[in-house]
């Protein structure tokens, strides 16, 4: 009968540590699942605020782009106006040339 008593009491102690065992492994799943999805978060959000500083960089660019073309066609502009002047000045030192030929 103590036989009996002493192969129940070790069965009883395997059991405790089985289910302790079990218990810690089922602990430390669940300490490695938090911190997966702690990071998984943290990461989903970083990832969000970078896309956001896409757009931003994006929208930025847009706008120096359209204030480049606007100033191309500024300088453009003035271009052909100073083209202009430069012409009419030509002709204008043109005429005076003819006619101081003509005084002489």
């Amino acid at each position: 009968m103590k036989e009996q008593l002493v192969t129940l009491a070790a069965t009883e102690d395997e059991w405790g540590v089985l289910v302790g065992a079990v218990g810690a492994a089922g602990l430390f799943a669940l300490l490695i699942v938090i911190v997966w999805q702690v990071a998984a978060t943290w990461r989903a959000r970083m990832l969000a605020a970078r896309e956001e500083q896409y757009k931003e960089l994006a929208a930025k660019y847009a706008r120096l782009l359209e204030d480049t073309v606007e100033l191309q066609r500024r300088t453009v502009e003035e271009q052909r106006q100073t083209l202009d002047e430069l012409t009419q000045t030509r002709l204008a030192v043109g005429s005076m040339e003819k006619m101081m030929r003509e005084i002489e």
